[in-house]
């Protein structure tokens, strides 16, 4: 049974397990999920579709990252030295 993009965020609690991360330190999956939330959100903006889906990357950055690690990448965002590619 499928659940939809509304449904799973409205469900959600926490990030789940990802195979990619296996480890404890989830760093990189906090930094996977960030890139993945402003590259999402740059692709649906530019063909102008709904960008509910990118949320899903928002909710688990937010709760596996820093909030002081976000604001720093935000601030590289919007000065041109962030150094992954979004």
């Amino acid at each position: 049974m499928s659940e939809t993009i509304e449904e799973k965020l409205r469900n959600y609690r926490t990030a789940p397990f990802d195979a990619r991360f296996p480890n404890t330190n989830q760093t990189r999956n906090c930094y996977q999920n960030y890139l993945d939330y402003h590259r999402c959100n740059k692709a649906l903006t530019d063909k102008g579709q709904d960008l509910t889906p990118c949320q899903w990357y928002m909710r688990v950055y937010k709760s596996l990252c820093p909030m002081s690690w976000v604001s720093k990448w935000d601030d590289q965002i919007q000065d041109g030295t962030f150094p992954g590619r979004i």
